[in-house]
């Protein structure tokens, strides 16, 4: 009996156990149910998790809330995840009034559905507790820019600077700092507490102030979060700085150490171009390509950069730089005149847009045996060929050559007006053919052979351009390489591929891989961009089309007779009609 009750017990045990543990396992799942149903303020990593239940406590209790709604299978959310937390901890230390949350669109529908969620991720700033009138966050993604931009929008936006010494001290404390001087900025009343405490909350003018152009420069303040901003308007300021009419004032410890931009009287100011010339004046006249540099040539978003490739080892060519500066100052921020159109216009006459054509240049210095020896085969150079020039226009990717390098400021400036006016033409890469490039199931194009193979009038060419380091074009190289050998045989089909990282072609831009055009047979040069499913039996109706995909017939039920239910389903013990 003593063995047969240890041997019961020992039974039981772990039942009893096992019962013990999915009862915690339970109670902990009805717990988190209980917190996704209660309006109680949970984090993860400083993070405040909300729902429908918490979302409208957390605004009524955070005067700035910057919520990222996301997806959990999403790579984008799951890559920003660490910098969102990172920035939470920041701003929390700091005892900042702003604070971070996240809400899965993908559970909780009904927030997702009431602010408009179509893409992860994507971050809204809600303020003062209001729901309906959410900022989208325009920031950078990662903690530092997020942090940077939600301290501007705790913060005034713009220093008020009441006098020359604080203005003095405002001007020397940073590299590059943005003062707007407005003579009404504070509607023809001095900067009272009133007005100086609306700034300090809400960051902007106040609406009912009367300058306009003062509001816009505030709005370009919370948006450029990485230039400190102040404000001045009294007249001792106006005097000290030489100025007599509302004006931005960009101050830099480097080249001509201010840049001004008047306020035109009729047009106000205008917050895209003021942000876009305060991006091209914060840049140094020459900029060298560095890790540090890179971000900041490209945000710029300058339409063209002209670019000097040298060794900084070599004494000789780093003396070409003073040339390479000496022009570099007639390109920046210039606007150039349109054909048969006054860019001003006369009195009273509409001010055209079209007319305004920006054609300023960024200057950049490329170290090829530093930093820039990355970017070499870019341009299909090595660092054997510098010191050497070439001008890029940012929007397609050309390149410019000079027929032969010359280095002066003249020659440079002359190369870029021969560029700019549309009579010089691009610099295209192409490798050479390999022996067999014809004889493969898939043809192997390069730059050279492009034109007489794709369009060759008694063929239908279908071409794969594509990047060797390209993840998508690697996951259909075997449907490529199987429907080669499908049309090998076939005398009018022909299909091709191009590495576009290695040739260039005149007249088309590749601007995403792997990109899939079509290119019919007979006179004219047509092309037809594929955009359907990457597998080979849908190529291939593509294909036998003719260069379009076949409609598929729509399928619809008709209604039942009056009187009648639906039909059942499939499986079920009634007979179903036919579909």
């Amino acid at each position: 009996l003593v063995w047969l009750l240890v041997l019961s017990l020992a039974w039981l045990d772990p039942v009893l156990g096992g019962e013990e543990e999915d009862g915690e396992a339970v109670a902990k799942e009805e717990e988190e149910e209980g917190d996704m149903l209660s309006d109680e303020l949970r984090e993860e990593d400083g993070v405040l998790v909300l729902h429908e239940h918490n979302f409208a406590r957390a605004l009524s209790e955070h005067q700035l809330l910057l919520v990222e709604f996301y997806a959990p299978w999403c790579g984008h959310c799951q890559r920003l995840a660490p910098a969102f937390a990172q920035a939470a901890t920041e701003l929390r230390n700091e005892s900042s009034p702003a604070r971070l949350g996240k809400v899965d669109a993908t559970a909780q529908v009904a927030l997702a559905n009431e602010f408009g969620i179509t893409s992860y991720p994507t971050l809204k700033l809600f303020r003062d507790g209001n729901r309906t009138h959410p900022l989208a966050y325009t920031g950078r993604m990662d903690a530092k820019g997020i942090v940077r931009w939600m301290q501007r929008r705790a913060s005034p936006s713009a220093t008020l600077l009441q006098d020359t010494d604080t203005a003095a001290a405002f001007v020397s404390s940073q590299d590059l700092v943005v003062v707007g001087f407005f003579k009404v900025g504070w509607g023809g009343r001095g900067p009272d507490l009133a007005v100086a405490v609306a700034v300090a909350t809400h960051g902007v003018v106040p609406q009912d102030l009367e300058s306009e152009a003062a509001q816009a420069f505030y709005e370009v303040a919370g948006e450029v979060v990485d230039l400190p901003f102040g404000v001045a308007e009294a007249a001792e300021l106006f005097q000290a700085y030489g100025l007599s009419a509302d004006t931005i004032c960009l101050f830099k410890k480097f080249d001509e150490g201010r840049t001004d931009f008047p306020v035109d009287p009729a047009r106000g100011l205008d917050v895209a171009e003021l942000t876009r010339l305060l991006r091209i004046h914060s840049l140094e006249l020459v900029m060298e390509f560095t890790n540090e540099t890179s971000d900041q040539i490209f945000s710029a978003q300058i339409p063209h950069h002209m670019l000097l490739f040298l060794n900084k080892s070599s004494s000789a060519q780093l003396a070409l730089r003073d040339g390479f500066r000496a022009a570099a100052g007639t390109f920046r921020g210039k606007v150039r005149r349109c054909h048969g159109g006054d860019m001003r216009g006369g009195r009273g006459a509409p001010r055209q847009q079209c007319c305004l054509s920006p054609t300023q240049v960024l200057f950049v210095v490329v170290d090829v045996s530093g930093y820039g020896a990355d970017v070499l085969p870019f341009f299909g150079l090595t660092s054997a060929d510098a010191p050497t020039l070439r001008l890029v226009k940012m929007e397609n990717n050309r390149k410019y050559q000079m027929d032969q390098d010359a280095f002066s400021d003249t020659a440079i400036r002359t190369f870029i007006e021969a560029v700019l006016d549309g009579k010089v033409k691009p610099h295209l890469l192409s490798a050479e053919p390999p022996e067999d490039w014809d004889t493969r199931p898939v043809k192997v194009l390069v730059g050279k052979t492009f034109e007489q193979v794709a369009f060759d009038e008694t063929k239908n060419v279908f071409v794969k351009f594509y990047a060797p380091w390209c993840s998508h074009c690697q996951a259909m190289a075997a449907a490529w390489e199987e429907l080669g050998e499908r049309y090998k045989d076939h005398e009018d089909i022909v299909i091709a591929e191009l590495d576009s990282t290695a040739n260039e072609l005149e007249n088309i831009t590749i601007n995403g891989f792997p990109t899939l055009h079509y290119f019919p047979a007979g006179p004219g040069r047509k092309m037809v961009e594929y955009k359907s499913a990457r597998d080979v039996e849908t190529f291939s109706k593509f294909l036998e089309n003719g260069g379009t995909l076949p409609e598929e017939p729509v399928v619809s039920e008709a209604p039942p007779p009056q009187g009648q239910g639906p039909h059942p389903p499939q499986g079920s013990s009634q007979p179903s009609r036919g579909r």
